[in-house]
C-alpha cells in the first residue's frame, strides 16, 4: 500500500492534535506530576468519559468489560 501526501497529513495532524492536548494539560499541570496525572482534578465529564471508554479499547480489556456492558449497556462500560 503506497501513502498519499493527503495520508500523510492526516497522520501528521493526528499526531500534532495529540500533542497540542498534552502541552495544554501540562500547562494547567501547575509544577507536580501529581496535578499533571489528575489535571488539578478539574477534568470536564467528556473527558473524563472518553477517557475511561478510550481506555477499554485495549486489545485485552473487551473481553473484560463484555460482561457488563452486555448486562447494563453501554453505562456498564
Amino acid at each position: 500500500m503506497q501513502l498519499t501526501l493527503f495520508d500523510w497529513l492526516i497522520i501528521g495532524a493526528y499526531f500534532l492534535f495529540n500533542l497540542g492536548i498534552g502541552v495544554y494539560y501540562s500547562r494547567r499541570a501547575r509544577g507536580s506530576t501529581r496535578d499533571f496525572f489528575l489535571s488539578g482534578r478539574n477534568v470536564p465529564w467528556w473527558l473524563a468519559g472518553t477517557s475511561m471508554v478510550a481506555t477499554t479499547f485495549a486489545a485485552d480489556t473487551p473481553l473484560a468489560v463484555t460482561g457488563p456492558v452486555a448486562k447494563n449497556g453501554s453505562a456498564g462500560n
